[in-house]
């Protein structure tokens, strides 16, 4: 299954995705936002994932303000080097915003059951929090996010479902940020906290220095049912 360009037009210009489809369609969709190493091959694996799962799975390309069409590995320091200054160039807000534009378009598109959900890692774990709290996203999953801590009353605005996957041993999530998190989040009606103990950030992410295949497999499951009782 060969994945697809889908273009997305904002008031400030137009972005490319991602798309892959599955067999059947319409189906419910998953926006999969980006780390920062930008829309590479785990990101495209993983929409290819989701797509034989049944879901319309689209990731865009959320630095393209910046520089379009970055794709980048976790596996050199020169790579490291530059996703940092990416990362430290982007604006969270106005990600959020380009993700509502997303959610918006992937919506509308004939394969499109009318559900929408959005699942993001590391950098796009935060950006999913957001989406969760600023769009009308059916249903959100966070992995590991970075600067959560900094925005939880945002969750008085949640409306939908979020699940959250919590590495324990996050370099990037200390110990004192994750005790803000889940003291503010535990008890909100529309959220769910896993943490996974002795987990370094990005566990979940295939080929990675932390990568855990039986706690990314739990993880994964555990987003599959929540995505399936949330968008079908």
């Amino acid at each position: 299954m060969a994945g697809q360009t889908l273009e997305i037009q904002t008031p400030d210009g137009a972005f490319s995705a991602y798309v892959a489809k599955p067999a059947q369609t319409p189906a419910p969709a998953v926006v999969v936002i980006q780390e920062i190493f930008g829309v590479n091959q785990v990101m495209r694996d993983i929409c290819d994932d989701y797509a034989a799962q049944g879901y319309l799975a689209i990731s865009p390309d959320l630095f393209w303000r910046i520089e379009p069409g970055v794709d980048i590995t976790d596996q050199s320091e020169a790579e490291w080097k530059k996703a940092f200054e990416l990362m430290n160039a982007f604006d969270p807000d106005q990600g959020v915003r380009d993700i509502r534009a997303v959610i918006d378009t992937i919506r509308g598109h004939a394969d499109c059951s009318g559900k929408v959900g959005a699942v993001g890692f590391c950098l796009g774990g935060l950006l999913a929090f957001l989406t969760a709290t600023r769009t009308d996203a059916d249903a959100s999953v966070s992995y590991y996010g970075v600067g959560i801590e900094q925005r939880t009353g945002e969750a008085e605005r949640l409306a939908h479902p979020l699940m959250m996957h919590i590495a324990e041993e996050d370099q990037f999530v200390p110990k004192a940020a994750q005790e803000l998190i889940i003291g503010a989040l535990k008890n909100h009606p529309q959220v769910q906290i896993h943490t996974y103990a002795g987990r370094d950030h990005a566990f979940a992410r295939k080929g990675g220095e932390h990568y855990d295949a039986a706690d990314a497999k739990l993880a994964n499951e555990r987003t599959m049912a929540f995505f399936k009782a949330n968008l079908g």
